[in-house]
């Protein structure tokens, strides 16, 4: 399948538009664009859902569609309704790339002469819905609903997008992300039940992230992460010790993250460095790379910023709320040779700055859609072989997110509940409304007072790519970090796989060579190190217990016994101290003895 450059280059409209047919431009879409357009003008649906992932050309598609629907006097006019003010803009001036003039600062009354239509904001069309019905009734219109999973946000603006957009001639809904995980309905999405008499969302053309990858669309995602010992204080006053990564409860996850996070601490600038020098690497093969860091509020974007430039010299852009000048800050470091750029949240979804190639992420929001949203910052390809870099903490949610870059979702209206068990997209609403803000101002819900970070420390822990899982652990700085980081910027798919793959057998081999006094971290490779929740660490010691019993009829030897064989084959303390690598490992040992009794 081959691909194209982006919608800059893809038309070149004369000024009499509509008068000149684009039509002839679209062989040069790319493959998917061409195939949901040939979808959409052979079925004229009134309400057309694409889900495709981002990066991919969500907007291209969608602006050759309004183009060919201009020409051919489907519609008159074009609505298009986005998540923030700068997206809005964004959109404006792609349409004017195509000749489609859209009026980004329309307010009130009638549309000036010279526009095809408006770019307005889902809290906009909030705040006024019948001014835009009354639009939309006047003239023949197309609705591009970007991004449509937050017209469920709240249920004033479902209500508003339903009242102000009911009458359009036709609706193009966009998103590129896993829909949102709460029941309620999303303004003019299709809902089928399936088999199990549950509800889920149907959409008309999807393009996930796994066929991206393999046309070259997108670029291969590496996940590097790190963990390292964690000391804080709580609220009662005690003092607490955690290794990023190990099982633990929620809330201690929570705590041992956040003390990650604080820019006080080692990991952060350990974690900075190591991300400057993989985008210095990266810049060997794509001159122009940049950088961002996405952090949870105000105070500390701003540390990171002046870590930044403790580390390189150099300051970076630093994009604080949602306002025109952060629009102008994100523009200009789009087109300037600049390496980092620091925002709170707001750029984590829909912002295009194709150029970003390595990623830092520094909040504690958990949701898969930001997760999703924020990975897509980096992922736009513009030449095959370009890679992504993205640096994460240790945690078993954000790790799990990561393997799971390919797993198309729909939006689910019935959820089955089963007594104890817990939905691992199921966020509660407050998270998912910290998650999409469009704002960024200190909110003084950050808990405070409720714990206090003391210290930490960064250790390199894994390289998480296409799934699978490489590497050992090592201390920042060393020279088996530096083989990771030293990756380089251009690579196919399948040499990504294979790179890391002897990367991890010289780790392995170098490890070998050492005395076994001089190991201070857990030589084992990531795959015998699998990073799980303290429940997961229950569930697999009770399954190991349930295999023994088995095990205990089927052989007649005491438990005991089997335990101590367990240990003495494949190594570790007493299953109430081993890992969950160890207990994966007694777990497989256990069946292979049952198999072999049979």
């Amino acid at each position: 399948m081959t691909t194209t450059t982006s919608a800059t280059n893809n038309h070149h409209l004369s000024p009499a538009f509509p008068g000149r047919a684009p039509w002839g431009t679209a062989n040069k879409l790319r493959a998917w664009q061409q195939a949901a357009m040939d979808r959409y003008i052979q079925a004229q649906p009134r309400d057309f859902l694409a889900v495709a992932t981002p990066g991919a050309g969500k907007t291209t598609f969608a602006l050759t569609l309004a183009s060919w629907m201009l020409h051919h006097h489907v519609v008159q006019q074009v609505t298009v309704v986005a998540p923030t003010e700068h997206l809005k803009k964004q959109w404006a001036e792609a349409a004017a790339r195509l000749g489609i003039k859209l009026d980004p600062e329309y307010s009130a009354g009638p549309l000036g002469r010279e526009y095809h239509g408006v770019a307005i904001t889902y809290a906009g069309v909030g705040v006024r819905p019948m001014l835009h019905r009354n639009r939309i009734e006047q003239r023949k219109t197309l609705v591009i609903l970007d991004e449509i999973h937050h017209a469920g946000d709240s249920k004033s603006w479902g209500e508003a997008c339903l009242e102000a957009f009911e009458p359009a001639t036709r609706r193009l809904a966009l998103t590129g992300t896993p829909f949102r995980s709460d029941t309620n309905p999303i303004p003019f999405v299709t809902y089928e039940e399936g088999n199990d008499g549950i509800r889920r969302s149907s959409a008309d053309y999807t393009y996930g992230y796994g066929n991206a990858l393999g046309d070259g669309v997108v670029r291969p995602v590496i996940f590097l992460s790190y963990s390292g010992n964690m000391r804080w204080r709580t609220k009662a006053g005690d003092e607490i010790a955690a290794r990023l990564g190990e099982p633990m409860t929620k809330d201690a996850v929570s705590q041992a993250w956040r003390t990650a996070l604080d820019p006080r601490g080692e990991w952060m600038p350990n974690v900075l460095r190591a991300a400057d020098q993989r985008l210095s690497e990266v810049r060997k093969s794509i001159p122009d790379a940049g950088a961002l860091v996405i952090a949870s509020d105000q105070e500390q974007a701003r540390a990171y910023a002046k870590l930044i430039r403790e580390i390189t010299g150099e300051g970076a852009t630093l994009v604080l709320s949602d306002d025109s000048g952060a629009s102008q800050r994100i523009d200009d470091f789009s087109h300037s040779q600049d390496r980092w750029m620091v925002a709170v949240r707001m750029v984590s979804e829909g912002v295009d700055v194709p150029r970003l190639a390595v990623g830092v992420y520094a909040t504690t929001i958990s949701t898969p859609l930001f997760f999703a949203q924020a990975v897509g910052r980096f992922v736009r390809s513009r030449k095959r072989g370009e890679t992504a870099s993205v640096f994460l903490p240790t945690v078993p949610m954000l790790l799990g997110f990561a393997n799971e870059m390919e797993v198309e979702r729909d939006h689910v209206l019935d959820k089955p509940k089963k007594d104890g068990e817990e939905d691992p997209y199921a966020e509660s609403e407050k998270e998912m409304e910290e998650a999409n803000k469009e704002q960024d101002e200190d909110t003084g819900e950050q808990e405070q007072f409720s714990f206090e970070a003391l210290e930490s420390e960064a250790v390199f822990d894994r390289v998480l790519y296409d799934g699978a899982e490489f590497g050992m652990q090592a201390h920042a700085g060393s020279e088996e970090e530096q083989d990771y980081l030293g990756i380089p910027g251009l690579l196919e798919p399948d040499q990504v796989q294979m790179l890391l793959q002897k990367r991890q057998a010289r780790q392995i081999a170098h490890s070998k060579k050492r005395p076994d006094a001089e190991a201070d971290l857990l030589e084992l490779p990531a795959e015998r190190r699998p990073v799980v929740t303290h429940k997961e660490l229950l569930e697999l010691r009770k399954q190991l217990n349930t295999l023994v019993g088995a095990y205990v009829h089927q052989s007649g030897k005491p438990h005991g016994v089997i335990h101590t064989e367990l240990r003495r084959v494949c190594g570790g303390p007493p299953s109430a101290e081993a890992t969950a690598g160890q207990l994966g490992e007694r777990i497989k040992k256990v069946r292979e003895w049952a198999t072999r009794m049979k």
